[in-house]
């Protein structure tokens, strides 16, 4: 299950009819759910920057549950975005902070779903509105979702709905946010690319014993890469012994791009990798620092446990 965190941007949330109830239910059905209450956390709107940006590195699966407040987001959640989201952490020449993360807009508006059209006294679709908040998970590289937003959501006794209904709303709303996070959370492409995140760490590190990386491999394995072609689990631990007394542990391998496509009953992973590492003096590389640009493609299926298996790993270097 992917970790799930929702960042909710109501103001005061103790007054809230609709966007509390959708809380609570999130709190039910999603098991490893954390909900951050930025009302209670930073009523002074101070934001605690470096503590937000650790709990977003930990995240799957980033929601934003707010009131649509004049075709935006509340003045608190855009404090929130505005100090969190840094230059060098959400953007910038080092800010992937957040790249590959899943991304979902979630929401309440008062206003019925007449009212957003041409014709309308809002004139625009919601979607359209939406244009700054889809670019901002563009531009840090988070995978942006259909939004889960609901109509006719406020609440005002003898003038606009009732409280039953706007509540009852609110638990449909619900639904509808849970069912779409668990659908991403399980989807194939999910586990491939939380699959690559885990193992590029790994890599990082060069652990001394191949364990890891051998789990994720299927005993054939063909492992093709610039020095030569390795068969197998023996083959891969050959050349993992190569690398281990190429390279420093602590490299930094740069997941730059990533592509997942269905291949027939299998899967194909298209990824760009900059590896920026230290190389042993004793080494071929004699010690100098590496800066290297890789192609990967990788064909990998999942077996019955739901666990990702690669049995071919070909390697083309770009550029070194």
């Amino acid at each position: 299950m992917s970790k799930v965190v929702v960042i909710s941007g109501h103001p005061d949330l103790g007054q809230s009819n609709t966007n509390s109830v959708i809380l609570s239910q999130l709190s039910q059905f999603i098991d490893d759910v954390e909900i951050r209450r930025l009302d209670m956390l930073y009523p002074d709107y101070q934001i605690d920057v470096e503590g937000e940006q650790e709990v977003l590195l930990g995240a799957d699966i980033i929601v934003l549950q707010f009131p649509f407040y004049w075709y935006s987001i509340p003045a608190l959640l855009k404090k929130w975005m505005d100090d969190v989201f840094a230059y060098n952490f959400a953007y910038g020449s080092k800010g992937d902070k957040l790249k590959g993360k899943e991304f979902i807009l979630s929401f309440t508006v008062g206003g019925p779903d007449e009212s957003y059209k041409p014709l309308g006294y809002n004139h625009f679709a919601i979607e359209q509105l939406l244009h700054p908040l889809e670019q901002t998970a563009y531009l840090s590289g988070m995978n942006y979702h259909t939004p889960v937003y609901t109509h006719s959501m406020v609440y005002i006794p003898d003038v606009y709905n009732t409280l039953e209904d706007v509540q009852q709303r609110a638990m449909e709303h619900a639904l509808k946010l849970t069912n779409k996070i668990k659908a991403i959370s399980h989807s194939t492409d999910n586990a491939i690319r939380k699959f690559v995140k885990n193992w590029f760490e790994e890599f990082d590190q060069l652990p001394a014993e191949s364990d890891f990386f051998t789990a994720g491999l299927t005993e054939d394995v063909n492992w093709k890469m610039p020095d030569g072609q390795f068969n197998g689990h023996d083959g891969f631990c050959e050349w993992y012994e190569i690398a281990k007394a190429t390279f420093k542990p602590n490299c930094d391998h740069q997941v730059e791009q990533i592509e997942v496509h269905q291949f027939g009953d299998d899967y194909k992973v298209n990824l760009r990798i900059r590896l920026i590492a230290e190389t042993f003096e004793d080494s071929p590389m004699e010690g100098n620092e590496v800066n290297m640009l890789v192609n990967e493609a990788w064909l990998v299926h999942l077996n019955k446990a739901g666990e990702v298996k690669i049995f071919d790993y070909d390697v083309q270097l770009v550029s070194a």
